[in-house]
C-alpha cells in the first residue's frame, strides 16, 4: 500500500508513519503466501487447554471462533533488540530534507525499524534498541510498556536530520557490537542495521563482533544496508565525478564508467564474502537495498520470528 508522504512532520510523528507501514503490510500478507503469520492480535494469545477460562475472550470467539485469552503486560513471546548504525556513511546517499519514497541508507533504518517496533508491539514481543558510531551512543533494555515504546519513538526521531559534513562520524562497528554483545544480558533476537562498510580491508574482526552475539546465545539477523543502484552498480552518467568520502573527506576524481566493471567485482566479492561468513556463524544475512520496499524487513523479521516462537 503506497503511503503518499514527503515527511514526518506532515504525518505527525514516526509512530504514525510506522503503523500506516504495518498496516500496508498486513493488507498485502492477507493476499499473500504468508497470510498464516499472526499480526493481527495485539493484545491477545491463543487459549492453552487446561487454563482457567476467565479470561477468554468470548466477543472475539463470536467473530473468530477461536478461544483467545487477553494478554498482560509482563507476558511476551520474545526479547528483541534493534541496533543501527548511525555513523556518517548512513547518511548516503545525501538528501537535503526527509523524503520516504527516496531514503537515504540512515533514514531507511530508522524507518524500517519503527515499522519492527510496532509490529513487535503488536505481537508482545519486548523490544530494546542501540544506536552507534565510534561508540554506544544509546542501549536500552528490552521492554514492552507504552512508555518505552514511546521513548523508542522519540530516539529514533532524534536520528532524522539531514547530513550535516561539519559534523562527520567514523564507524567503530567491530567495539560496539562487542560491547552490545556483552550489555544484552538476556537471550535476544539482534537486529542490526548498518552498511558494513568498517574495515572493509580486513572484515575478520568485524566477524569477530558477530560471532560474539552468537557466542552469547542471542539469535542474529543482520540487514545489510545499502543503495543498490549507486553503491553496488556504480550507477552515474558518463562524465567525471568528484567523490568525497563522508567519514573522512577523502577526495576521489574519475569517471565511473573508466572503473564500473572492476568496482562491481570488488563489491559483489565484499558481499559474497559478508555473506559466507554469515552463513558459517547462523546469522541471518537480509539484504536491505533502500530502494525497495519496506516490507522486505517485516517479512524477514516474520519469518525469523516464527521459526523462534
Amino acid at each position: 500500500m503506497p503511503i503518499d508522504v514527503s515527511n514526518i512532520a506532515q504525518l505527525g510523528s514516526l509512530e504514525f508513519l510506522a503503523r500506516q507501514i504495518v498496516e500496508g503490510f498486513i493488507t498485502g500478507l492477507h493476499k499473500s503466501p504468508f497470510h498464516g503469520f499472526s499480526v493481527e492480535f495485539a493484545e491477545h494469545r491463543l487459549y492453552n487447554s487446561g487454563e482457567p477460562t476467565k479470561n477468554i475472550d468470548w466477543k472475539l470467539y463470536a467473530r473468530t471462533e477461536k478461544l483467545f485469552v487477553k494478554r498482560y503486560e509482563e507476558e511476551t513471546n520474545l526479547r528483541c533488540h534493534i541496533v543501527i548504525d548511525k555513523s556518517s556513511s548512513m547518511y548516503f546517499p545525501v538528501r537535503n530534507k526527509l523524503d520516504f519514497e527516496h531514503p537515504n541508507k540512515l533514514w531507511y533504518s530508522v524507518y524500517s525499524s519503527a515499522a519492527l517496533i510496532e509490529l513487535m508491539r503488536r505481537q508482545r514481543d519486548a523490544v530494546g534498541l542501540s544506536t552507534f558510531n565510534t561508540d554506544i551512543d544509546l542501549h536500552t533494555d528490552a521492554k514492552l510498556s507504552r512508555t518505552h515504546i514511546n521513548m523508542m519513538y522519540a530516539e529514533l526521531e532524534k536520528l532524522m536530520l539531514p547530513y550535516d559534513k561539519s559534523q562527520k562520524t567514523s564507524t567503530n562497528a567491530i567495539q560496539s557490537l562487542h560491547k552490545i554483545a556483552e550489555m544484552t544480558h538476556k537471550r535476544s533476537l539482534v537486529i542490526i542495521f548498518s552498511d558494513m562498510l568498517d574495515n572493509l580491508d580486513s572484515m575478520e574482526d568485524l566477524f569477530a563482533a558477530l560471532k560474539h552475539l552468537r557466542y552469547n546465545k542471542h539469535e542474529v539477523v543482520l540487514f545489510h544496508v545499502f543503495d543498490s543502484l549507486h553503491e553496488q552498480k556504480l550507477e552515474y552518467e558518463n562524465r567525471p565525478h568528484r567523490f568525497v568520502d563522508m567519514e573522512t573527506n577523502e577526495i576521489l576524481k574519475l569517471n565511473p564508467s573508466d572503473v564500473k566493471e572492476y568496482y562491481e567485482k570488488i563489491m559483489t566479492d565484499k558481499k559474497d564474502e559478508l555473506l559466507q561468513h554469515c552463513y558459517q556463524y547462523q546469522i541471518d544475512y537480509v539484504e536491505a537495498d533502500i530502494n525497495k520496499s519496506y516490507n522486505q524487513v517485516l517479512t524477514s523479521y516474520l519469518i525469523k520470528r516464527q521459526k523462534l516462537i
